[in-house]
């Protein structure tokens, strides 16, 4: 088939150097962020703080979390150099790990939680969008991919190195050592050459696009059907599968004592590896045979794992099924981004559905424990289990008859030459 010529520019060709860098920023802000995961109530409790206090500063950076997901993307799509959003966002984050460190006083402390959940809210889009914006929508999926895995690598082993900080020193050094990886962060992010980033493509814009048009707006992105599908879809998933890993944590170490805390570390550990191990593969494989297969794969995952965890009582096989969940994680860490990059191709609307999508994420997730919590206390966590199963089914049903296939056509690339990525869908890593 001809391909039509176009006046726009080459596809792009990121360098290896800038690749390679990019994979090592996601490593590093994998390190940052996992400062800010179960040690900040391990850090506070040293610090003699009460639950209330605890839990007060907890529910306010959710708040501002869930809040902030579509300013966040809004205003990464609104400026020209995600690098420098990246850069700020990181900088804000390590600055919170100091005040953490520093002033574990109340007001300082809420401070600090509420400036890294804004951060963190503009920090995934502007990763997503230097990705978007260095390879273009035909290598973005084993892009992503690459992306999962080394988030996957960062968090797992900067848990072990931040948890042995925290018993060989004290609680407080955690979020020192956060505050110091700031350095090499903002280096490798230099290495990423700013010149490689193709603004419009990190927008969700076809190259071919820069007559100035402007972007769609807020309401009619959120009239695509397909879109309110796939936001459904995510809304459901994560109100199934947010509360499945503390509930088992409850099991565990009612089932098993001292050796709970070894198990729910394994039930961490395991599923980042499978995560490592497969999400580059997800991502070519949704170049190669589509989205749709791989989300219904990856949905169809949770309520098995819910099943098998309200009937299994074995606290080792608990471990075993508990892999489900890295083989969901290494699906949806892909499949979300890429399937938001196919919906929003040519709007210049990118980071901004990203944060729709993320809003519907912390809406699932935020009601999950609660509707879990009181299902296993008026009936037990077996039951508990069986309810958040019955979700994960209505949103597997929702994909499988709702959720359009998403990849653009073969034809469509081709004829969009200069929107393509640096290599082809069946090309190998």
């Amino acid at each position: 088939m001809p391909v039509t010529e176009l006046p726009s520019p080459s596809p792009p060709h990121p360098s290896s150097r800038s690749l390679k860098r990019l994979d090592w920023f996601i490593f590093l802000v994998a390190d940052v962020q996992t400062g800010f995961g179960p040690f900040v109530a391990v850090y506070l409790t040293s610090q003699q703080w009460t639950q209330i206090e605890i839990g007060l500063v907890l529910t306010v950076a959710g708040l501002v979390s869930l809040l902030g997901q579509i300013p966040g993307g809004a205003l990464v799509d609104a400026v020209r150099s995600e690098r420098v959003v990246a850069a700020v966002a990181v900088t804000l984050i390590a600055i919170s790990a100091m005040v953490y460190a520093t002033f574990p006083i109340f007001p300082a402390v809420l401070l600090a939680a509420t400036l890294h959940a804004a951060a963190s809210c503009v920090l995934g889009p502007a990763i997503a969008a230097i990705s978007l914006g260095l390879v273009g929508h035909a290598a973005i999926g084993e892009r992503f991919g690459r992306n999962a895995r080394f988030a996957s690598i960062g968090a797992g082993l900067s848990a072990a190195v931040m948890g042995g900080f925290g018993y060989f020193f004290s609680p407080q050094a955690v979020f020192f050592v956060t505050a110091a990886l700031l350095v090499p962060t903002l280096l490798v992010l230099r290495g990423v050459a700013a010149a490689e980033i193709d603004p419009e493509r990190a927008h969700g814009n076809l190259p071919e696009m820069r007559t100035g048009k402007p972007p769609v707006d807020l309401r009619s992105l959120l009239s695509k059907r397909a879109l309110l599908v796939f936001g459904c879809c995510i809304l459901l998933f994560h109100l199934a599968n947010a509360a499945m890993l503390p509930l088992m944590g409850s099991v565990l170490t009612t089932r098993s004592g001292q050796w709970a805390t070894v198990l729910i570390g394994a039930c961490i550990v395991g599923p980042q590896i499978v995560v490592a191990l497969f999400s580059p593969w997800v991502g070519r494989q949704a170049q190669r045979i589509g989205r749709k297969p791989l989300l219904i794969a990856g949905f169809a995952a949770l309520p098995i794992r819910g099943l098998l965890l309200a009937t299994v009582s074995d606290p080792y096989l608990l471990v075993a099924v508990q892999l489900l969940d890295g083989l969901t994680a290494a699906v949806m860490s892909v499949m979300v981004p890429l399937t938001i990059a196919d919906l929003t191709r040519g709007s210049g609307r990118f980071n901004l559905t990203q944060g729709v999508v993320g809003t519907m994420m912390g809406v699932g997730a935020s009601i999950s424990p609660t509707f879990a919590g009181y299902m296993s206390d008026t009936f037990s966590s077996s039951v508990a289990f069986m309810g958040l199963a019955a979700v994960a089914l209505c949103a597997l049903a929702t994909v499988w008859f709702l959720m359009p296939e998403t990849r653009p056509a073969a034809d469509d690339l081709r004829t969009h030459p200069s929107g393509d990525g640096c290599r082809s869908s069946s090309s190998s890593p």
